[in-house]
């Protein structure tokens, strides 16, 4: 029998377009999969197995197959993101329990395209911490098990590096897609503001985005294309076309834009080596370091509290784990103080601006550390989550306080044997520039697509 667990999204959905395969067909041999590795990674909450069948039989009556740009393809949803008739509890004992009456707005246009959703991803409690675990599990890194996937988009992350999913969706707010895509050696494409839209709480005062993780880049390329509601065009062996991204202006640094943080050794001598991969496939590629400002970790913080902070607003802090009752005090200490009343959005970006008329992309390093340990981190201080997150992923959140788009892209492997990944920065609307040379990397650096699970937690 075929499996199909492992496939990309692109030869799923072309095989059920030319009837090949059964969207049912596609969806069990998912499910099968989930039933014997899920225990080992913890990537899902809710496992739709009735649900999801029936939802591929639906998918495969439609009239409108052959035209249906994920066919067939079984996605997972991040939790906390409404998907109708079951519950989004966001990582928490605080959260309602009653089901959704209707879909988030990125679940319709991946359902309406033909995906089906299997299940809901765990995630840290209110998709606040860099590592993703709580009351309802923990995910682990398919590449081993012993060390965290990464958060707050974690186990959407998890499900697709162990096979689980060819896709899945995500949102970040600080990284969130791009920290775990980065741990488990995945594409993780944090969109610009306003390509999708958000509908998501106070979405962190405009830093959160929702995006997609893939195992290629054809892949983000496509549920990229879905979820901002694009033309798909034509399909062919590889998906939505990209193109050349010609000769661009690469800035590459490995700065980190907190003051106090430094990037270990082997990120960094893993981004520098994608500079001279880009570097020889013709792009101009200078050591540049944009113009952080001394006081972004202070107005970062102040955001990603704050809008906990918000989020938090109405649910029982007595339900909630001490970290973010921590984190939830501060946010609501740095609205009383007045730190989330100035627009830093746009003083980053008038601050950036210079640079970025002067380089197309930004090339850093995606992480800073290896992951922390797959643990009960939901237990243990504010003080400590915030220093084992911060050490580990300083690289991201600029990219979230401007609302430009910044992609993690897997890039060689790390002295554990662990994938590497880099960071890729571009200028407003520049989404498919990025994934271009995303895809450049991946023809000249092909990556391993999914974890091998059999030799999971061997690494030295």
């Amino acid at each position: 029998m075929t499996k199909w667990a492992g496939r990309t999204a692109i030869e799923i959905a072309e095989a059920v377009r030319r009837k090949e395969v059964t969207p049912r067909e596609v969806v069990a041999d998912h499910l099968a999969r989930i039933a014997e590795v899920n225990n080992r990674v913890g990537a899902f909450r809710v496992v739709r197995a009735a649900a999801a069948l029936a939802e591929a039989d639906a998918v495969g009556s439609r009239t409108d197959l052959g035209q249906l740009p994920l066919a067939g393809v079984p996605v997972a949803i991040k939790d906390n993101l409404p998907v109708r008739g079951e519950s989004t509890r966001n990582g928490s004992a605080a959260t309602p329990t009653a089901p959704a009456t209707a879909d988030h707005v990125t679940v319709a246009r991946l359902r309406a395209a033909g995906a089906v959703v299997v299940g809901l991803t765990h995630v840290p409690e209110l998709c606040v911490f860099g590592t993703t675990d709580g009351v309802h599990g923990i995910a682990r890194n398919p590449w081993d098990p012993t060390r965290t996937a990464g958060g707050s988009s974690g186990g959407s992350a998890a499900a697709v590096a162990a096979a689980l999913v060819p896709i899945a969706l995500g949102n970040d707010g600080m990284g969130s897609l791009r920290i775990p895509a980065a741990h488990c050696g995945l594409v993780g494409l944090k969109p610009g503001t306003g390509r999708i839209p958000v509908e998501l709480g106070g979405g962190w005062f405009g830093m959160s985005e929702h995006g997609p993780l893939a195992t290629t880049t054809a892949d983000a390329r496509l549920m990229f294309s879905v979820l901002a509601d694009e033309p798909v065009g034509a399909y062919g062996p590889d998906g939505p076309s990209g193109g050349s991204p010609g000769r661009l202006h690469i800035a590459f640094s490995t700065r980190s834009p907190i003051a106090g943080i430094r990037v270990g050794a082997a990120h960094a001598a893993l981004a520098r080596r994608a500079a001279r991969t880009l570097s020889g496939a013709g792009h101009h590629v200078a050591t540049a370091h944009p113009p952080y400002p001394l006081s972004f970790g202070t107005t970062v913080l102040a955001r990603w509290t704050g809008g906990t902070a918000q989020d938090a607003e109405g649910l029982d802090p007595r339900l909630l784990a001490p970290r973010t009752r921590r984190h939830v005090q501060v946010g609501r200490l740095a609205g009383r103080l007045g730190m989330l009343r100035t627009d830093h959005r746009a003083a980053l970006n008038e601050r950036l601006e210079p640079f970025f008329e002067k380089y197309d992309v930004l090339l850093t390093p995606a992480l800073a550390r290896p992951g922390p340990a797959a643990d009960a981190w939901h237990e243990r201080g504010w003080v400590a989550n915030m220093l084992v997150n911060t050490a580990c992923s300083p690289m991201t959140p600029p990219w979230n306080l401007s609302g430009r788009p910044a992609l993690a892209v897997p890039f060689g492997s790390l002295p554990s044997g662990l994938p590497g990944s880099v960071q890729l920065v571009g200028r407003p609307g520049s989404e498919h520039q990025l994934l271009d040379v995303a895809a450049q990397l991946e023809e000249l650096q092909p990556w391993r697509r999914t974890a091998p699970l059999e030799a999971a937690g061997q690494h030295p």
